[in-house]
């Protein structure tokens, strides 16, 4: 099978590219590397039929070549990070609306139709009260004002509403998925991700630094088991034209992150916390609770988890120190 990776080089698509390689598929990833690093795929470019374009997804002028090359399409190029997000409000909207049609386009154009996977996320359920489970069916959640968080959520519901009209229109086989904190191998806390963040600091014996009261509740899911959820998700052609959430019950507060983090790596280091406007400025909304709902998940996929909350953090621990 022939795999086309967009935003390949970031911590999802890296392990995805290296899940399909040691499947025996053949793998192009294209990444302009603004995000990703050409560290995380090392692995890959020790197989004969692996690819690698150093290139924008906005500006690919072999982008039509490529689609049509590929039996499935990974959509992941995407501006992501919170940092990021709220640094480059412009860039995120126009990378991430206009690099997913452009691929669509293509996809329409070519003569092969590929199955194509958009990548979407949790951000467009919003700001909601309570202990909900978040399921893709119900009515979703746009604050209004001039946070700019919010660009994000808006450019991936966008991209889901590109991917269901596609499928509408020129019938495309197209799936969208929500991603809920997804972490693992590759995953860099340079733009605001929370576990690598948690495991350079407790390493280095740093203040572990929580943004906020350390209250917020989250779901954390390996990125090996993501991948083969994906697999799953793309091989049933029972998933077209659907919206699925991808992740886990695993849920924890931020603080007792910290802790878990700090007491695997039999660390020194102190909680210290960070109000919201000086980790991220004055006009930062935080999502309290994010918990998805895996029904249809579990209708598309039989994988059992097999990267629990404890054993990532002990690999990524692992992983720093022999960094």
């Amino acid at each position: 099978m022939h795999i086309l990776i967009t935003g390949g080089a970031g911590f999802i698509g890296s392990n995805l590219a290296l899940y399909h390689l040691e499947m025996g598929d053949k793998v192009h990833v294209v990444d302009n590397l603004s995000t990703g690093n050409i560290d995380n795929l090392k692995a890959c470019f020790t197989y004969r039929d692996f690819f690698f374009d150093e290139v924008d997804i906005l500006t690919d002028q072999e982008l039509d070549k490529k689609v049509n090359w590929a039996d499935r399409i990974y959509h992941l190029a995407a501006v992501v990070g919170v940092f990021r997000v709220l640094e480059k409000p412009i860039s995120v909207l126009s990378t991430n609306i206009a690099g997913c049609e452009r691929v669509l386009r293509a996809v329409k154009r070519s003569e092969w139709k590929a199955k194509v996977i958009i990548a979407s996320t949790s951000e467009v359920y919003g700001n909601r009260e309570g202990n909900l489970e978040l399921h893709e069916d119900m009515e979703l959640i746009v604050s209004p004002g001039m946070n700019s968080r919010w660009n994000y959520s808006i450019s991936k519901l966008a991209d889901e509403a590109f991917g269901l009209s596609y499928v509408r229109e020129y019938d495309l086989d197209i799936t969208m998925i929500r991603f809920f904190n997804v972490i693992g191998p590759h995953q860099t806390g340079k733009y605001g991700m929370v576990v690598p963040r948690f495991v350079r600091q407790a390493v280095k014996n740093e203040d572990l630094t929580i943004f906020g009261d350390g209250t917020q509740v989250r779901s954390f899911t390996d990125v090996r088991d993501v991948v083969v959820y994906l697999d799953d998700i793309a091989k049933n052609p029972l998933t077209k034209g659907e919206i699925i959430n991808v992740g886990s019950h695993q849920e924890i507060t931020i603080k007792d992150l910290a802790l878990k983090v700090k007491a695997l790596a039999q660390s020194s280091s102190e909680l210290v916390y960070i109000p919201y406007e000086e980790a991220y400025g004055a006009e930062f909304e935080e999502i309290y609770h994010r918990k998805p709902n895996l029904d249809k998940l579990r209708r598309f996929s039989s994988h059992q988890i097999q990267w629990h909350l404890d054993d990532t953090i002990k690999d990524l621990i692992a992983r720093m120190r022999k960094e």
